[in-house]
C-alpha cells in the first residue's frame, strides 16, 4: 500500500494513537475500579475473570484481525473492531450483576483485538519510510502511557465519579477515531485472492489460547497451586493443541498464523523477544502500584501519581529510540542499552525498604521505564522492517500476541513468587513482608527477562536500510542499516 498523502497523514497518525491507546488502555484501568465494582454487583468470587474474559478474546482475536486485515484491508477490519469495541464499552456501563460484566467485558475484548495490531500496521501504511521510526516510537509511548496512566483513571474515576465511567471514557475517544478512520483511511488493500478464511486453525488456535489464559487465571486464585488439575489441565491442553494447529497451518492455503514467517530468523527473534520483554513490563507496571497502596496505604489515584517517573520514561525511552533508529539506521544498540538500563533499575530495588525516599523509587523507576520504553518502539520497527509488505498485518499483530501471552504466563508465575516471599517475610509484619515480595518479583522477572530479551536481539540477523533484501527469503524492502 502506497504511503498516504501528507494532508491526511497527521489526522490518520492521531487516530493510530487513539486507537492504541484504547486497546491498551482497557487492560490496565478496569483493575483499580474493581473493588467498587464488585461491592456494587456483587460475585466477589468472579473478581478475576472481568479482567481474564477481556483479556482472553483481545489476544485471541489479535492474530485474527491482522492477518484477516492482510487479506481483506485495514478499513473494514478496523472499523469492525472500532465498534465492537465502543457497544462493549457502553453495555459495559450499563451491567446489572457480575455475569452480565464479564460477558460484556468479552465482547468488548472481541474488538479490542482489532486495535492493538492494526494501529500497528497502519504505521507502515499510511505515514512515509523516513518517518516511521518517529511514529513507531510514539506508538509505543502511547503503549507506555496507558499502562501507567490506566491504574491512575480508573482509580480517579472510582474515588471522585462512578465507576460507571470506566467504561464511559471510551466513547469520545473511539468516536473520534472512527470518524478519522471512516473519512481519511483509504479503502482497498489486501488480497484479490484471498479464499477461505482458515476456520480450522482459528478455532484450535482460540481453544488453546482460552485454555492457556484460564489456566493460568486459575493459578492466581488464592490457594491453587501449579500442580492443581484447574492449573495444570488447561495449561497442558493448550501445549497439546500446538500439534495440531501446526498441522493445520501448515496445509492451509490462507493460514491464520503463516508458519512460513518462523523461517525468517529476525521475525521469530523479535517475536521471542516481545515474549520475554513482557515480564519487564508487567513487573513494572503491576507490582510498583501494588506496593504504593498495599504497603504504603497510599489510594489509587495517589499510586498511580507515584509511578509517574516510570511512565514518563517509558514514553520518553519509546519516541527517542524511534528517532534514533529512523536517524541512524541501526536498532541494536539502543534495544540493548534499554535492556541493560531496565536491569540495572531492578537490582537498585534489591534496596526497597518500607522507608526508602520516593526520590531514590523514582530514580529507579525511571531507569526501569527508560529500558522499557526502547522495547516497546523498536521491536516492531524490526519486524515489519523483515516481512514482506503484504504480511505487515500479520507479523504486526504476532508481535502484540506473543508480548500478551508472555504478559499472561509472567504474571502467573510473579503471582507465585509474590505469595511465596510474602509467606515467607510475614514474620517481619506485613508490609515488610509486601516490600520484600516486591523487591523479590521485580528483581526475577525483569532480569531474567532481560537476559533472555538481550539474547534475543544480539543475534537478530543484519537487515538493509537501501532496500537490498537480506538474506533471508521472506525479507523485503527492509528499513535498518546494515550494522544492526
Amino acid at each position: 500500500m502506497e504511503p498516504t498523502p501528507e494532508p491526511r497523514q497527521g489526522l490518520l497518525l492521531v487516530a493510530i494513537l487513539g486507537g492504541m491507546f484504547l486497546a491498551m488502555l482497557d487492560q490496565t484501568i478496569v483493575g483499580t475500579a474493581l473493588p467498587r465494582i464488585t461491592q456494587d454487583l456483587g460475585g466477589d468470587s468472579l473478581y478475576t475473570w472481568t479482567v481474564t474474559a477481556y483479556l482472553l478474546t483481545s489476544t485471541v482475536t489479535v492474530p485474527l484481525y491482522g492477518r484477516l486485515s492482510d487479506l481483506h484491508g485495514r478499513k473494514p477490519l478496523l472499523i469492525i473492531g472500532i465498534v465492537v469495541f465502543l457497544v462493549g464499552s457502553v453495555v459495559c456501563a450499563l451491567s446489572q450483576n457480575m455475569g452480565q460484566l464479564i460477558a460484556f467485558r468479552a465482547l468488548q475484548g472481541l474488538g479490542a483485538g482489532a486495535l492493538l495490531p492494526l494501529s500497528l500496521a497502519m504505521v507502515s501504511d499510511t505515514v512515509p519510510p523516513e518517518r516511521r521510526g518517529q511514529a513507531q516510537g510514539a506508538l509505543g509511548g502511547v503503549m507506555g502511557l496507558s499502562y501507567v496512566a490506566g491504574p491512575y483513571l480508573g482509580g480517579f474515576f472510582t474515588d471522585h465519579a462512578s465507576w460507571h465511567w470506566v467504561f464511559l471514557i471510551n466513547l469520545p475517544i473511539g468516536l473520534a477515531v472512527l470518524a478519522i478512520v471512516w473519512r481519511h483511511l483509504p479503502g482497498g488493500g489486501g488480497s484479490a485472492d484471498a479464499g477461505r478464511p482458515d476456520y480450522a486453525g482459528i478455532g484450535v488456535l482460540t481453544v488453546a489460547i482460552s485454555a492457556l489464559l484460564v489456566g493460568l487465571t486459575e493459578k492466581g486464585i488464592d490457594g491453587h497451586t501449579w500442580a492443581d488439575a484447574r492449573v495444570v489441565g488447561p495449561v497442558l491442553l493448550a501445549v497439546a493443541l500446538l500439534v495440531p494447529f501446526v498441522l493445520i497451518e501448515r496445509r492451509a492455503a490462507q493460514p491464520i498464523m503463516p508458519l512460513h514467517l518462523f523461517g525468517n530468523r529476525a521475525y521469530t527473534l523479535a517475536n521471542v523477544a516481545s515474549f520475554s520483554s513482557a515480564s519487564i513490563l508487567y513487573a513494572a507496571v503491576v507490582f510498583l502500584p501494588r506496593f504504593f497502596q498495599e504497603a504504603l496505604g497510599q489510594s489509587a489515584s495517589s499510586s498511580g501519581l507515584r509511578i509517574y517517573p516510570l511512565m514518563l520514561a517509558m514514553v520518553a525511552g519509546s519516541f527517542f529510540t524511534g528517532a534514533l533508529i529512523a536517524r541512524s539506521g541501526r536498532y541494536k544498540p539502543w534495544l540493548l542499552g534499554g535492556l541493560v538500563l531496565a536491569a540495572t533499575g531492578a537490582l537498585l530495588f534489591t534496596q526497597l525498604e518500607l522507608h526508602t525516599s520516593l526520590w531514590a523509587m523514582s530514580s529507579w523507576m525511571f531507569l526501569i521505564g527508560l529500558g522499557i520504553g526502547p522495547l516497546l518502539s523498536g521491536l516492531t520497527i524490526v519486524i515489519q522492517s523483515s516481512v514482506a509488505p503484504a504480511d505487515i498485518g500479520t507479523a504486526s499483530a504476532n508481535l502484540a500476541f506473543f508480548r500478551q501471552v508472555g504478559g499472561s504466563v509472567a504474571l502467573a508465575v510473579a503471582g507465585t513468587l509474590y505469595t511465596q516471599t510474602l509467606t515467607d517475610n510475614l514474620g517481619l509484619g506485613l508490609p515488610q513482608a509486601q516490600t520484600a515480595a516486591t523487591a523479590t518479583v521485580l528483581l526475577w522477572l525483569t532480569v531474567l527477562g532481560a537476559l533472555v530479551t538481550f539474547v534475543a536481539v544480539s543475534l537478530l540477523p543484519v537487515v538493509r536500510r537501501d532496500g537490498v533484501p537480506s538474506t533471508d527469503a521472506n525479507t523485503a524492502a527492509p528499513a535498518l542499516s546494515t550494522a544492526g
